[in-house]
């Protein structure tokens, strides 16, 4: 197949500024919840030493993982102490390392919360403690889809965006659409709502570049978020499908039978290692989501050696440490951002060290 050089998409950093006194023109119960947070975190003081909790719902993949050091070096650089708790996708361990905070008196808490239907049970039980909360990577939001508290994560919709459209050019540079032995395998997981705009972002892009290439060549299975599930999804559509023997892959998660583009790239490294177990890999290209299991594909195999043939690249370095900030400046009393959206990029074997920098080590 030919090769795709270069194909970069940029997406644009979302900030929405709130101060701490209310927040008039945003929905009525956000502002309140919001607000409320800001009142506590006003009689706060941040020059206090104190420990500050990262509580993620999926603690041993290496996204949470780094993500959880940034934000470590930014709490002890304040002097203070950080305690890295993995929920294990686990709603009770959540909670309990909630309440574990909660006890322990924490100067604040950033999180990443597992069940976004748990979102208004931990705002109540921070304000009640009066300890600040910042959701980072998916929102603490109530069933209207309102954020309860400040957030700091990915521009969903735009890293849609971006997959569809690098998708579409690969799709049409290498002659696929029309072409009978290859589809789209979507790997998909249905219960994180901040994934919904990705899916229509990724959705629209890829449909409106390739309006010929027919649904009844597009797949999906769901997945956990791990690779070994990721696999097992991928090779059960692979096998079920032998006339399929050119496969375009991207995992993630989303709702319905909408395609998406990926939460994270464990489950697209499944997929990798799915189709190189069918002996398919050679004419396969499979697209993730962060790059920082890509960069590992490209440094040990090269361009040549892996059908993970793009990522879309954003910094789990700047969601941990822009999630602390934020905290930071909420317990100050200070003026923070309701909704802070990291910058993303598609990035290629030809691409990813000009882009990542250190990252790509």
């Amino acid at each position: 197949m030919k090769k795709v050089l270069g194909v970069v998409m940029a997406a644009a950093v979302a900030v929405a500024l709130t101060g701490c006194s209310g927040f008039d023109d945003e929905p009525a119960t956000q502002a309140a919840a919001t607000a409320s947070q800001a009142d506590n975190a006003g009689s706060g003081d941040a020059s206090a030493k104190g420990v500050i909790y990262g509580i993620y719902k999926a603690g041993d993949q290496t996204w949470f993982i780094d993500e959880g050091e940034a934000a470590k070096k930014v709490v002890e650089q304040r002097g203070d102490e950080f305690i890295y708790v993995d929920a294990k996708m686990n709603p009770e361990e959540y909670l309990k390392a909630i309440d574990n905070a909660v006890a322990n008196q924490a100067k604040g808490i950033v999180t990443c919360i597992p069940d976004q239907t748990m979102s208004q049970v931990v705002v109540d039980k921070c304000k009640e403690a009066g300890i600040p909360v910042v959701a980072c990577d998916d929102a603490l939001q109530n069933d209207a889809g309102d954020k309860l508290a400040p957030w700091v994560g990915i521009n969903a919709y735009v890293i849609g965006q971006a997959n569809g459209d690098w998708l579409a050019a690969y799709a049409k540079d290498n002659n696929l659409v029309e072409d009978e032995q290859c589809g789209l395998l979507l790997l998909t997981m249905d219960t994180v709502s901040s994934c919904v705009p990705r899916a229509e972002g990724e959705y629209d892009n890829f449909t409106a570049n390739c309006p010929d290439f027919p649904a009844e060549r597009i797949f999906r299975a769901d997945y956990d978020g791990t690779t070994d599930k990721g696999n097992v999804a991928a090779t059960s559509v692979i096998t079920a499908h032998p006339e399929i023997k050119k496969w375009l892959a991207t995992g993630g998660q989303g709702k319905g039978n909408s395609p998406v583009t990926g939460a994270n790239e464990e489950g697209t490294i499944g997929a990798v290692r799915a189709l190189e177990s069918a002996g398919l890999d050679g004419d396969a290209c499979v697209v993730g989501l962060g790059a920082y299991m890509a960069k590992d594909e490209w440094n040990g195999k090269g361009a040549e050696g892996t059908c993970m043939k793009a990522a879309t690249y954003f910094s789990s370095d700047s969601v941990g440490k822009g999630s602390v900030e934020v905290l930071y400046e909420v317990i100050g009393g200070k003026e923070f951002p309701l909704e802070t959206a990291v910058d993303a990029i598609v990035v290629t074997p030809e691409s990813y060290r000009e882009v990542m920098g250190k990252a790509a080590e």
